[in-house]
């Protein structure tokens, strides 16, 4: 059934695609990269577009121009949850994990932005805020860095930014992974040092490695071994050393894949990303999960994508400050956050999540599957 006029109605769903280099080779412990996918899309209502995006491949642009934007057009745009939920019934057959996730979760904070809009008020504001900023990690140190670049980037950082925490990636060679944190203890004083081995390892190499990393005063190993392995996971927080917290979730897509690892007991913090987790009305059923289980949740990646959400979710501890996103975000959008003292807060005299694309500057990076416009 359509919706009447007074209900906002859907009009119009587009979706680009952009393929943006990197500033340098980058690597982790299980993958190399020169280049990161960004998918933006819009929806249109009443006078009004909403947008939103997401990390993925380009092949998402097919699906949420296709059966997702089918779902959408002619519907009430300010019903975000019906329409969050008509979404996951459409990819009920093609599965709702993935690359569908993705594309839903672009879609929701599309609508959540635009329902912000529809109503003249930051998003936040609409969301009911928990806090008026959020605490970020400097996340990068990649494995295809040398050790100068690793301290530079920290350095930046903790000086410039005023991180509490960083974050370095581990795994491509475990043998020199203890001296990588070395070098990165060296610059960073007292600050929070945070490991990241993107499933690398098995149990007794995660666990040989964090006994190593004790002693550099290392308080977070994510993904020791893969997020799939939740009796590993669980096994090591076990056995951790009191002071290392065990993270994983970035690869959640559905709330039943929290909820495992919130019911095993996996976990010290959860991480969840908005932009795979089903977009604001995802990441803040995570978080009522957390809220549940009490434990901390950490919002992954996409700063700008999640900051008016992140100020919105019980029991967030930080946001993460991932380089690569940064960069884009600083690179292709107007009212993407910066830092100050080590937080980034809402601009509460933009309405929406704050953010517009600039297209003149992403025109260069759309590839062929988007739209040109």
């Amino acid at each position: 059934m359509r919706s009447s006029k007074n209900e906002a109605p859907i009009s119009a769903v587009r979706a680009q695609a952009f393929k943006i280099p990197t500033d340098a080779p980058e690597a982790d412990g299980t993958f190399a990269w020169n280049a990161t996918t960004l998918v933006v899309v819009e929806v249109d209502a009443q006078g009004k577009t909403g947008i939103g995006y997401t990390y993925t491949d380009s092949c998402a642009v097919s699906l949420i121009r296709g059966a997702l934007a089918e779902t959408l057009l002619g519907q009430a745009s300010t019903d975000v949850a019906a329409r969050w939920l008509a979404m996951q019934r459409t990819v009920r057959n093609v599965g709702r994990s993935g690359l569908a996730a993705t594309a839903i979760s672009a879609l929701d904070c599309a609508l959540w932005d635009l329902k912000a809009k529809l109503l003249d008020l930051p998003l936040v504001q609409l969301l009911g805020a928990e806090r008026d900023a959020v605490p970020i990690y400097g996340s990068g140190g990649f494995t295809s860095y040398s050790d100068a670049q690793l301290q530079a980037q920290f350095e930046g950082w903790v000086a410039t930014d005023g991180c509490r925490w960083v974050k370095m990636k581990i795994g491509t060679d475990p043998g020199r992974d203890p001296q990588r944190v070395h070098a990165a203890r060296e610059v960073i004083g007292d600050r929070g040092l945070f490991v990241d081995a993107n499933g690398a390892f098995s149990v007794k190499q995660a666990q040989h490695l964090a006994d190593a990393f004790v002693s550099q005063g290392v308080q977070w190993f994510e993904e020791p071994v893969s997020s799939d392995d939740i009796a590993g996971l669980r096994m090591l927080r076990e056995a951790m050393p009191a002071q290392i917290d065990v993270a994983a979730g970035e690869y959640g897509y559905t709330q039943d894949d929290f909820r495992r690892w919130l019911d095993a007991r996996a976990v010290d913090v959860l991480q969840a990303d908005a932009s795979r987790c089903g977009g604001v009305t995802g990441f803040l059923r995570v978080a009522a999960l957390c809220d549940a289980y009490h434990i901390p949740l950490s919002a992954h990646c996409a700063p700008a994508l999640h900051l008016h959400v992140a100020c919105a979710a019980p029991r967030l501890a930080h946001q993460e400050w991932f380089h690569d996103h940064v960069r884009i975000e600083s690179m292709l959008f107007d009212g993407a956050p910066k830092p100050h003292d080590g937080v980034i807060r809402p601009d509460l005299s933009r309405p929406g999540c704050g953010l517009e694309l600039r297209r003149a500057d992403a025109r260069a990076y759309a590839i062929a599957c988007g739209l040109r416009q």
